[in-house]
């Protein structure tokens, strides 16, 4: 993996998922892909790598045309949750509205893994990610929840960031993330299509 820019202390390495399945004021969903790394560099952030693009089916399904997946990893000095403000941030710059769970959407940044920082707990992390398909459309943290809840769940999500960090491992279970792809139905995976 390439390194950070030197000159930076104290860096954490984290992973970030990128989907856009609606045109944004750059363009199309690819093109809005392709400038967010742009977008997300900072003095106190720096992408570090990215995976190709994917098409992937909208989920949950037929909720909204193909998306264009991607993940990138970065190298901070800011804390977990600045970052993920800063992740926000870039959204809204993107035209990105929260108004309907999952609905279409400019740009999504999820910050998935931070430095393996487990938050605020194991239980409260496995509390969310065990949490059924109907209470998600309708319960949302009101904290930080690290790592990503669901993202042994998405192909979408595994497919990309094995690009980049084919040997990460979930700070909780200690599943390899080849091993959370393998568990996850083939249909699924056949789905995720590369552009590049």
């Amino acid at each position: 993996m390439p390194q950070p820019k030197e000159g930076h202390k104290e860096l954490i390495i984290a992973h970030v998922a990128l989907g856009s399945n609606v045109t944004s004021s750059s363009g199309s969903p690819k093109i809005t892909l392709q400038e967010v790394k742009t977008a997300v560099s900072c003095d106190s952030v720096d992408v570090v790598a990215e995976s190709r693009f994917y098409q992937s089916p909208a989920f949950p399904a037929n909720s909204g045309p193909d998306y264009v997946n991607a993940a990138i990893t970065v190298a901070t000095s800011l804390s977990a949750e600045a970052l993920l403000a800063h992740l926000h941030d870039v959204e809204a710059r993107f035209d990105r509205v929260r108004e309907v769970r999952w609905a279409a959407r400019t740009l999504d940044l999820d910050l998935l893994d931070y430095g393996g920082l487990v938050c605020p707990d194991a239980d409260t992390v496995t509390h969310w990610a065990q949490l059924p398909l109907d209470r998600q459309l309708k319960d949302t943290p009101e904290q930080l929840i690290l790592p990503h809840p669901r993202i042994q769940d998405r192909a979408f999500v595994l497919i990309p960031l094995a690009d980049i960090v084919p040997d990460w491992v979930h700070p909780i279970t200690s599943q390899t993330l080849q091993s959370l792809l393998s568990a996850l139905p083939q249909a699924e995976k056949d789905a995720i299509c590369p552009l590049n």
